[in-house]
């Protein structure tokens, strides 16, 4: 019994100890978490709604914790003064032309205050400065917007329930189209046809690619030196020859008409030397007797005497 009685005191102090180990370690935790041991100093935000938005609450930078909400007061009538501590050593990547809004730790997690924004040509922020701030979207925004967005899709669906309504029923022409089955027939067979005419014209086009290669292939072979097409559209002197051979066969048409009708002298021209040499010839073999009498008509005539 004197044993355990002795034993007793050191027991206790033992738990003392352990307790006292566990209070330390809570309040370095928790200080670690609050930056109360970390050196730093105070920048100021004014806002028309924090949003419940508490003291102790953490401040980020660009996703990084930089410091906590020491003090929320009201400023002014209406507007909400929050002052936070942010770390020294954050403080040359805070500027003062940053800005600063609510936002939540999470999709429903608690109200932070986050800062964005500055330029580096701007000075760092210092102690008691006042940074701008933005009106962020709350839930309560959330909500109003969205209760309003639910109105329009229900006024849609609404609109898009009486036109299905009247399709349905036969109304329009949609409705008159889908209901009536030779009406669907005739466009069917439209359908149909304006494909068939496609198909022709794609067929049309490739004949005349055909034609516009041929006539390439054509031209080329017009313009290749050398060859007879290409000697008959160059050479003047062929072409001079077809043109003659051309008078010629005209003359001999004439003359067919002649044999035919000789009192039709008049496709012959009188100044053409070919038509005249084929309208002796003509008068030699059809009219023999006219030739002879000219000579004899001639041989009448007195001979001129010469006098010298």
């Amino acid at each position: 019994m004197k044993s355990i009685k002795n034993n007793r005191p050191v027991i206790v102090g033992i738990f003392v100890f352990l307790g006292l180990a566990i209070l330390i370690i809570t309040v370095f935790t928790l200080g670690n978490q609050k930056k109360t041991f970390v050196k730093a100093f105070a920048v100021n935000a004014v806002f028309n709604d924090v949003g419940g938005l508490q003291e102790g609450s953490n401040v980020w930078f660009s996703g990084v914790k930089v410091g906590v909400v020491k003090k929320i007061s009201f400023y002014g009538n209406f507007q909400v003064l929050v002052t936070m501590n942010l770390e020294k050593n954050a403080a040359s990547h805070v500027h003062k032309d940053a800005k600063a809004k609510i936002g939540s730790d999470g999709l429903i997690g608690n109200k932070i205050v986050i800062i964005y924004g500055g330029g580096a040509a701007t000075a760092s922020v210092t102690k008691g400065d006042f940074l701008k701030v933005e009106k962020a979207l709350s839930t309560e925004d959330m909500l109003v917007t969205l209760q309003a967005n639910n109105k329009n899709l229900l006024v849609i669906t609404n609109s898009f329930k009486s036109i299905a309504n009247k399709i349905d029923s036969g109304g329009g022409t949609i409705g008159t189209l889908l209901n009536d089955a030779s009406l669907s027939n005739k466009l069917k067979v439209t359908v149909n046809n304006l494909r068939a005419t496609t198909a022709n014209f794609e067929a049309a086009s490739l004949n005349s690619k055909k034609v516009v290669s041929d006539i390439q292939a054509f031209t080329s072979k017009l313009n290749t030196p050398g060859s007879l097409t290409n000697e008959v559209v160059t050479d003047t002197t062929i072409f001079n020859n077809l043109k003659k051979v051309d008078k010629t066969l005209e003359c001999l048409g004439s003359i067919y008409k002649m044999k035919r009708d000789p009192d039709s002298l008049s496709p012959l021209s009188p100044k053409d030397y070919a038509c005249k040499r084929l309208k002796d010839v003509y008068n030699q073999i059809f009219h023999p007797e006219s030739k002879k009498a000219a000579k004899e008509s001639q041989g009448d005539k007195p001979e001129k005497v010469s006098h010298k």
